[in-house]
This record gives structure tokens, sequence and C-alpha cells, in this order.
């Protein structure tokens, strides 16, 4: 009888069998070139290649980060920087290719589409296959799209807000995602607009030794309020494949933002995305991530509290397995009196796996009277495993309240003995311990995503632990 995993994979040689001959055009390596061939492609105005060419140069200059995991192995000559599909972007989810739908099908697109949601986009390797919104969102002003759609249709917002939040240096990989950018969301809610049914992308990096470079860009205007929901996916291969998307948000006055993410790689993949949230006054911005598979993952998700009041809660669940190196955390600036910060985040790491947890929590001299809480546990099965929590607090003025405790530990043998008394199984007693610690996290998760998390856990799990 086969087990999950062994299915697990079964599955997956389907999907890559399915999706062998669906890619229509490849590039290789980062040369001008190549950023030239993309924007023609895309048929871009000369200001975006402009800023393509520009990002080429700044790749070459900047160094790898020298802290964190090494990632000097990565060679971009090697990677598909450019991998279009065999499909036009569609409204119709009939009219997306059988052997691009299939793949889509088994992991519940439209079945997300067909539970009420707002709006859903899918992204197939470099470009979005699959957009839709609701009449109901279009009638209330609401933009949701591509963001090569919206570069056309929306400039003057786009030439407003589009690498503002993250600038083209701000790292090596960041510079890199502006050479070669492809896909992804743009939104925008107009003031005053509540959009009480969840927007959702879903990225699926399917080419083997592929890279995936979508933007997605989301601004919440005054008093406005969204969720948006995010899924990424990989299946595995022997190559090394990156991502390395990029998000920039907007949260105006009043406005709210609710951003979740499940990133499930394949554990060939390097995931080195950038995320960056602007918060005006008594806006909030809620984060929630789950963050399995990747080989390598470094994600250090920057909120700036701008203005008075503004509000940013962080909630996330890491786990790591053999093999895998999970350097993940937050970023954090308060730049106004009274805004406030609440971080949770917790991970698992098991079969030799490494969980780091950064923080960077800058209190400026004019955020008076606000307050950050930052809590970080950490829960290793095993002798073998690793679990680090580093912080990097700033604190320039007095009139603040802050607090940061961090925990590590290990399944408890005592609790383990007594479940099993009670007539569980050693396996059943462990995984019904680790489903208890993440749980916390998992139900703040929107329902098919909470039962989505829980199922990789137990999927992670099985016949591991010991």
């Amino acid at each position: 009888m086969k087990t999950k995993i062994e299915e697990n994979k079964r599955l997956e040689n389907i999907y890559n069998t399915q999706v062998n001959n669906v890619s229509l055009k490849k590039e290789y390596g980062l040369t001008e070139d190549i950023i030239r061939n993309i924007s023609k492609e895309k048929d871009e105005p000369k200001w975006i290649l402009d800023l393509r060419l520009k990002a080429l140069k700044l790749y070459y200059e900047l160094s790898n980060p020298d802290w964190g995991p090494d990632i000097s192995y990565l060679d971009i000559n090697k990677i598909a920087t450019y991998v279009k599909p065999n499909s036009k972007q569609t409204k119709s989810w009939n009219d997306v290719p059988s052997d691009i739908k299939n793949v889509f099908d088994k992991l519940g697109i439209p079945e997300s589409e067909k539970a009420a949601m707002a709006g859903v986009g899918a992204q197939f390797d470099s470009e979005m296959v699959y957009h839709n919104l609701s009449e109901k969102m279009k009638k209330m002003g609401v933009i949701y799209t591509n963001f090569d759609t919206a570069i056309k249709e929306y400039p003057e917002l786009i030439k407003e807000y589009f690498s503002k939040a993250v600038p083209l240096n701000d790292h090596k990989y960041i510079a890199l995602h502006y050479a070669l950018f492809s896909g992804g969301s743009f939104v925008y809610v107009p003031k005053g607009v509540r959009v009480t049914q969840p927007l959702q992308s879903y990225f699926r990096l399917n080419a083997p030794g592929a890279g995936q470079f979508e933007h997605t860009l989301i601004i919440v205007d005054e008093g406005a309020y969204l969720e948006f929901i995010e899924g990424c996916s990989a299946p595995g291969y022997n190559d090394l494949n990156l991502h390395a998307g990029c998000v920039e948000l907007y949260v105006k006055k009043d406005g709210f933002l609710r951003f979740s993410t499940i990133e499930n790689w394949s554990k060939n993949m390097l995931n080195l995305n950038t995320k960056k949230c602007f918060v005006e006054e008594s806006g909030k911005i809620e984060w929630i991530m789950g963050s399995f598979g990747s080989k390598v993952s470094m994600l250090y998700p920057l909120t700036v509290l701008n203005g008075e009041n503004a509000k940013v809660e962080f909630t996330s669940l890491s786990f790591a397995g053999k093999g895998q190196n999970l350097d993940t955390g937050i970023k954090l600036i308060h730049n106004a009196p009274n805004t406030t910060s609440i971080v949770n985040t917790k991970s698992i790491s098991k079969d030799g796996g490494i969980c780091t947890f950064r923080s960077n929590l800058i209190m400026n001299k004019n955020a008076t009277k606000s307050s950050s809480t930052v809590s970080c546990e950490s829960l290793m099965l095993d002798s073998i495993s690793r679990s680090d929590t580093i912080p990097v607090n700033t604190i320039k003025n007095s009139d603040v309240t802050f607090a940061h405790e961090a925990s590590v530990g290990k399944i408890s043998d005592e609790t383990i003995f007594y479940l099993m008394s009670r007539g569980m199984k050693e396996e059943e007693a462990k995984s019904l311990i680790v489903q208890g610690f993440a749980e916390p996290i998992a139900k703040i998760f929107p329902v098919e995503y909470a039962v989505e998390m829980n199922r990789l856990i137990n999927l992670e799990l099985e016949g591991t632990i010991g």
C-alpha cells in the first residue's frame, strides 16, 4: 500500500508529464539582449525598458549578502529566466489549455473561485494565464488585473507607486527581479470601498531550472478594506529553481489590508522574495504567512508605520525539514506617534532542518507612545535540527513600550507517554502535539488555506519524526 508521500510523488510526476510541452519560449541567463527581448515580447513602454536595464547594471554591481544562508552557488546563467507558457491570458477557466488547467484543477484554483472569491488570478511560470474579477467589484471601481495589463491601462498609478516602496538598489536580488519581472497582480481599492470577499492570486513555477519574478502591487485607498490571498507552489526537480518575486503594498489613512500567503515550494527552490508595506494614519496591515518547502528561503517583510495610530500585526509559521534552511523574519519601522506592532511567529524543524528568525525593529524619535510586542516560539523535533532567533532593536526614544520574547523547545517525552497511555500510537501522539503547536497560527488563515496548512504539516510529519 502506497504511503501519502509516495502517492504525492506519483501525482507530481503526472503533473510534470502533463506540462512538459506547454512552454512556448525560454530565455536562459541574464544579458541585455534577453532583457530587451522580454520587454519587446510584452510591448512595454520605453520607461519600463529603461528601468529594467538600470536594474540589470545594478545586479552585476551588487554583492551577495554576507550573512544568512550561503547562496553563492546560484549561477544565473543556468536559470531559465523567462518561460512563456503556451497560453494567452483568459477570463474564462474553460479557455485555459487543458495541460495547464489540469495542474491548477488539482491545486483547487477553480474551487476557490466557486467558493465566493471576489476575484482570482493564476500564473504559470512567467505569465498570467487566467485573471477574473466579479462584476460587483468592477462596478464598485475595484481594479484587479495582471501587472502587464496594468502598465498599459493604468500608467499614472503604476508610475506613482511601482518601485517606490522597494527601490531597485534594495539588494542584489531585487535588482534581478526588476530586470526580469514578469506576471503578478495589480490591485487598487478606491476610497471607502470594502472588498468583503477575498481576492486570490496563485503562482505556479512548473518548468525545471527556471526562475519566477512576479510583481504584486496593491493600493488600499483611504477608508478602504481588502483581504488578499497569495499561494505559491512548484514541483520537485533535480535542477535548481529560483523565486525572486516582489510585493509592494500601500495602506492609506483608515485603510485595512490582510495579506495572507502560503508558500509550498519544492526542496530545490531558492526563495528570495521581497515584501514591503507603507501604512498611513490609522491604517492597518495584517501579514499572515506560512513557509513550507524550498531549499533556502530568505524573506523579511518590511512594514513602515508612517502615520499616527498606524498598526501592523504579523503572524507566521515556518517548517524546515532535511536539507532546508528557512531564514525568515520581519522588519518594522515606527515613524509616528501611537503606532503599534504585534509579531507572533512559530517555527518547526526536523531531520536537521534549520529555522532562523530575524527581526529588525526601529522606534524613531517621533514614535512617542508607540508599542511593539515580538514573540518567537520554536519547536525542534530531534537533536540534529536547529533554531535561532536573531533580534536587532533600535529604540530612539524612551516614551515607548517594547517587549521581545523567544522560546525554544522539544517534544516532551512525558507528554508523548501520556497520550500513548490513552491509546494513541507514538507517531499519532507526536503529530497531535505539533498540530497543537501550529494551531494558533493555522486558525488565523482563511479556511481553505488553514486546511492546506494542516495537510502540509501532516505530509511533512508522516513517518519522519523520531
